[in-house]
């Protein structure tokens, strides 16, 4: 009977530890910070105040930090996602699926390519009609207007796509937009077609496997073929991009594994894809290196900003992701986004103002760019009243993206309610300005 009682009692001190064995570790190392993909991560332990204590905040905030820092948080997420993975076929990742071949999609560019997100033909036609008004009032300044439609990986790689999305086309975002570009006589660039063109002869891949978007290679042709666009647009010679030597590789550089980094798998499937890497130069020309190009675009714009685009062929022009966040940051001391700035003084300081956005974004097209500058130039009163009446609300917008507690309960509140991470930090900031 004591034999048996030491047996238990050792099963209960060895279960005790093994549930406690974490948590322990996690006291005793300094730094516990997952190294995941994708997923937002409590930076900043909370800080214990009387006020965050009574209210209930403090313990709150401390579950999550440390549901966040525990020891093997990263291995156990690792572990979890490989098995779904490997037992299911599934990934871990919001709003993406794997089709044939383990081709990884974004859900949403799926959508696109069929038409299931058109967004009607009167909304489209009334903002290209405002796009058409930008575009002469630009050009009075000697600024040039240009519109990119980027393809998506859904269209292009289509008989990758499992075929429970599949069905007849009737109408896209793409055709619409394209189509009131022609009526209306607005400049734009059409690499969708373009890559549909290329797609029986290029050599090599214009979008991977495990990549979300175009790759390394579609990158450098896209920059390419953009340029000689703005030259014949804008009347100007502009240095060139060039490469004499490819390599041609099937272990993927660049962003053409972004989609696979975010599943965040335990052990990687074999890449089986051979992809191709120009080695690029910049024609180095002070003269030609004159024409500043303001870029509004979505993700698919951060390839070219990695290899340097911007400072060696558009003067060293911004980008504005979304609309939103400004690259390069115009502050040494804090983070700037595009509502803080003088919009006016910000766009005409310009030659080139290009929006550039893939099909699986051409739903919210310029992300209420067009919207605004078209009331500012068309309505300046009504503009610069309703800028200052939002302020507050952008301002606490602004706070909830740079502190990853509030971020991370806005995107759980996306992800629940199936909006946009950018509604829900609206609807949060406009809780926090007492804005019903």
């Amino acid at each position: 009977m004591a034999a048996k009682n030491k047996i238990v009692n050792s099963s209960v001190i060895f279960a005790f530890v093994a549930i406690s064995f974490p948590l322990l570790l996690s006291f005793m190392q300094k730094e516990n910070k997952p190294n995941l993909i994708g997923i937002v991560i409590t930076e900043k332990k909370p800080e214990l105040k009387s006020d965050d204590w009574l209210a209930g905040n403090y313990q709150n905030e401390m579950d999550d930090y440390n549901n966040d820092h525990w020891a093997f948080k990263e291995l156990c997420v690792r572990l979890n996602n490989q098995f779904y993975y490997q037992a299911f076929n599934q990934i871990r990742v919001n709003g993406f699926v794997i089709g044939k071949d383990n081709y990884i999609f974004s859900e949403s560019y799926i959508f696109s390519a069929f038409g299931d997100d058109y967004i009607g033909e009167e909304k489209i036609k009334s903002l290209m009609q405002k796009t058409k008004v930008i575009q002469d009032t630009l050009k009075k300044k000697g600024i040039d207007l240009m519109l990119v439609f980027a393809p998506g990986k859904g269209e292009y790689c289509t008989e990758q796509i499992e075929d429970k999305y599949k069905h007849p086309v009737t109408t896209t975002n793409y055709a619409g937009f394209s189509s009131q570009c022609k009526n209306l006589g607005i400049n734009y660039l059409d690499l969708y077609s373009y890559f549909n063109q290329l797609k029986s002869t290029t050599p090599y891949a214009l979008f991977p496997k495990f990549g979300h978007h175009w790759s390394n290679y579609g990158e450098c042709i896209s920059v390419d073929t953009i340029i000689h666009y703005m030259e014949k647009l804008h009347h100007c010679d502009m240095p060139d991009i060039v490469w004499n030597k490819i390599d041609v590789v099937d272990t993927s550089r660049s962003r053409d594994a972004d989609a696979l980094k975010s599943m965040n798998l335990y052990s990687n499937p074999e890449q089986n894809m051979k992809l191709a890497y120009p080695e690029i130069m910049f024609e180095q020309d002070s003269i030609k290196n004159q024409t500043r190009v303001l870029t509004i675009s979505d993700s698919y714009w951060y390839g070219p900003v990695y290899m340097g685009v911007a400072q060696a062929c558009f003067a060293g022009g911004q980008f504005w992701y979304y609309y939103n966040k400004i690259i390069p940051n115009p502050s040494e001391t804090e983070k700037v986004e595009v509502w803080q700035l003088n919009l006016k003084e910000a766009i005409e300081q310009n030659k080139i103002v290009m929006l550039l956005y893939s099909d699986g974004n051409l739903g919210a097209f310029g992300n209420t760019f067009i919207q605004d500058v078209y009331e500012m130039y068309t309505s300046p009163n009504t503009f610069y009243a309703r800028i200052e009446n939002n302020k507050l609300i952008q301002s606490y917008a602004k706070q909830i993206r740079e502190k990853s507690g509030l971020l991370k309960k806005a995107t759980q509140r996306s992800n629940d309610m199936q909006i946009s991470l950018d509604s829900a930090i609206k609807t949060d900031a406009k809780k926090m300005a007492g804005i019903k």
